[in-house]
């Protein structure tokens, strides 16, 4: 049964893992977890004059460096000073130099969110009218690439990592005392330490070149790495490395010490181990918490311990799980995982799934922050398959009670028949003492004999083979060859122990309640693979909160820039220098679409009041196309209104509007303004 069971274990453990590298291959670059909110200019703007600064507004605090925010001119040339300066954290302005000609500009901006997440983006406006520019605003990503995927596969394997190493050392220590002297388990909690400090590291090297350049050769330089160092994220890092070498003391007591104690001695112990391996589990979900998600936005000071309770949580259900399904495949035959243990577990995954429904629920609301957020946004999208993979693991662990309450019931009847089966033995060893030379060779073959009746085949050649050398054995002794037959006895106690434990596990294997709880257990730590990798992609998405609050955003910014639909309306002031020379002329064009447009143009005083002109004319131009200046020749309808009807606009884009307004015969002036036609 047992090599029924194992290629179906590999053929899991291998689809499972696949479908974790899957998830994170599908993840791509960390999506920006600070979204630009505002900007000066705005996006597709087209002012009458070069600003003096450009201004970038984000959804929560961002850190930058000389090379973060740059202004490109059409050409591609950088027409900023290199030195931007923030406000409050979310807004920072860079100053351009002067005297900018008129053209299409480009705001290129590559910040860090207060949460570790590199943001990276790009808008253009205009100066007088839009032109040809060579910078492309396409393909402005940050975290991608082949460092993004590292830093990716790094935050994954730190996230397990953690869970195999708290969830299996509580596991002992709550559950399982004796199991700090099984080699399977031992191997799988020090894995655990490895795998996390390995990790830590690779992130701690990553992470510059992941928020700058991308690039692999950035990994190794030495300066960028006193940079990070010198970040939230970089001392999240270097604390975890500390709380690592903590707890590789832990580990050392718990399978040094505490294991070679005996019960009363090792009841002592617990306690403060258990109470220091608290604090530095909790340090080390700390590291996450006060450097992601939760230590930046809504209810921060109460969201960072949530998050640490969760991350224990998580550990100590899903690593303890890990930890049982080791015990149980790999454990030795001689001392089974008792159901005791599994019960305490039970109890123990009980608790953690409740207070994971409990922190889930506030994370989940400060993070969404509306209903429309969950079926809406990606982040929204991967909680509801979350959410509906931690259901699967319950209904599975539902099973697994089942399975640990009908082995609890066999219990009883499988130690009492192994009692007899020790006092069995015992007395053939005593009838094998009682009888002399001779007799032994024939009670041997007779042990021999009756095993290979209820162990198959193999194991009454193994019997026989060692009543031979039994008897061989004793034929040394008997000459003289004392050292020759303490080998030959040492030999065949090695044997016997081999045949005992074969024995013992084909029996533990061949129980179909302990069978049946091996299987859902795996079922369980199969989900729990996925779970973990689509948690990790969930800490690399994009709040819904802060989706929404950037698509309002980009919304707002767009109708203010660029209105498709309605009518357009051109405030103007005028000065021609001579009597009753000032005022204001307004251009309304409706509804500013291609095709046939209605134009009205009012001439109004400082004060308001409408007053006639003796000639005005308006003309549009599309420079970008090389179009126009097209004319057009308004109608006195009454004081101070011109109209026209069936103005034709070729094609959409940004028109130049000119105004020529003329109050006498020598004082006229000529006024312009850009208007985007849809």
């Amino acid at each position: 049964m047992t090599q029924t069971i194992a290629p179906r274990v590999r053929t899991l453990v291998l689809l499972l893992l696949a479908a974790a590298c899957a998830l994170l291959a599908g993840a791509g670059p960390a999506s920006a977890h600070a979204a630009l909110t505002g900007s000066d200019p705005r996006q597709g703007a087209v002012v009458d004059k070069a600003p003096a600064q450009v201004s970038l507004t984000f959804s929560e605090s961002v850190s930058m460096d000389d090379d973060s925010l740059r202004v490109l001119d059409p050409k591609g040339r950088r027409v900023d000073d290199g030195r931007p300066s923030g406000t409050g954290g979310t807004t920072y302005s860079v100053k351009l130099h002067a005297g900018l000609p008129d053209g299409t500009y480009t705001v290129t901006y590559q910040v860090v969110s207060a949460d570790s997440h590199p943001v990276a983006g790009a808008y253009t406006f205009s100066v007088g009218a839009p032109s040809e520019t060579s910078v492309s605003v396409s393909a402005q990503a940050a975290g991608g690439g082949f460092v993004g995927g590292l830093y990716g596969v790094g935050r994954y394997v730190s996230y397990a990592a953690f869970v195999v190493l708290v969830g299996g050392a509580a596991f002992v220590l709550a559950c399982w005392p004796r199991g700090s002297g099984v080699r399977a388990v031992q191997r799988l909690v020090v894995s655990g330490w490895l795998a996390l400090t390995a990790a830590t590291l690779l992130l701690l090297l990553l992470r510059g070149s992941y928020t700058g350049s991308g690039k692999l050769a950035d990994v190794f330089d030495l300066s960028l790495l006193g940079e990070v160092l010198q970040t939230k994220s970089g001392a999240a890092l270097v604390s975890r490395l500390l709380l690592l070498a903590a707890a590789a003391l832990f580990i050392a007591v718990l399978f040094g010490a505490y294991d070679k104690r005996e019960d009363e001695e090792r009841r002592d112990l617990t306690f403060g181990l258990a109470v220091g391996g608290s604090v530095v589990a909790a340090g080390l979900a700390a590291t996450w918490a006060m450097s992601e998600h939760a230590s930046v936005g809504l209810q921060a000071g109460l969201a960072m311990p949530v998050d640490v309770v969760h991350l224990i949580a998580v550990a100590t259900w899903l690593g303890g799980l890990t930890a049982l399904l080791v015990a149980l495949y790999r454990g030795p035959a001689q001392t089974p995982v008792p159901t005791v243990a599994v019960r305490r577990f039970s109890r123990i995954a009980f608790g953690s799934v409740v207070a994971l429904v409990a922190t889930g629920t506030y994370q989940s609301w400060r993070q969404l922050g509306s209903w429309t957020a969950i079926t809406d946004t990606r982040y929204g999208q991967l909680l509801l398959v979350k959410i509906g993979l931690v259901a699967v693991l319950v209904g599975i662990a539902y099973f697994s009670r089942r399975w640990t309450a009908q082995l609890a019931e066999t219990v009883p009847a499988v130690a009492g028949q192994r009692q007899k089966e020790r006092v069995a033995a015992s007395g053939g060893r005593g009838d094998d003492e009682a009888n002399a030379t001779g007799k032994t060779t024939t009670a041997g073959k007779a042990g021999a004999a009756s095993k290979a009746g209820a162990a198959g085949k193999a194991t009454a050649a193994g019997e026989a083979k060692a009543a031979g050398k039994t008897k061989a054995a004793g034929k040394a002794s008997g000459t003289g060859k004392g050292s020759g037959g303490s080998q030959r006895a040492a030999q065949l106690a090695r044997q016997r122990a081999a045949v005992d434990a074969a024995r013992q596990k084909r029996q533990r294997d061949a129980d179909p309640h302990r069978f049946g709880l091996r299987r859902s257990v795996l079922a369980e730590a199969g989900v729990a693979v996925v779970l973990l990798a689509v948690t990790t992609v969930l800490t690399q998405t994009e709040p819904g909160r802060t989706e929404e609050d950037a698509k309002a955003a980009g919304a707002t910014s767009a109708t203010s820039a660029a209105p498709a639909t309605g009518a357009v309306t051109l405030d103007m002031p005028f000065d021609t220098g001579g009597q009753n020379g000032k005022g204001v002329v307004r251009v309304e064009l409706d509804p500013a679409r291609v095709g046939a447009n209605d134009l009205h143009l009012y001439v109004e005083r400082p004060d308001g009041t409408a007053f006639d002109i003796p000639e005005v004319k308006v003309a549009l131009t599309q420079k970008a196309k090389d179009i126009g200046p097209l004319p057009v020749a308004p109608d006195h309808i009454t004081t101070g209104h011109w109209s026209a009807d069936g103005v034709q606009i070729p094609m959409a884009g940004d028109w130049e509007v000119a105004v020529t307004v003329r109050t006498s015969d020598i004082d006229q002036v000529t006024l312009t303004k850009n208007a985007q036609i849809g």
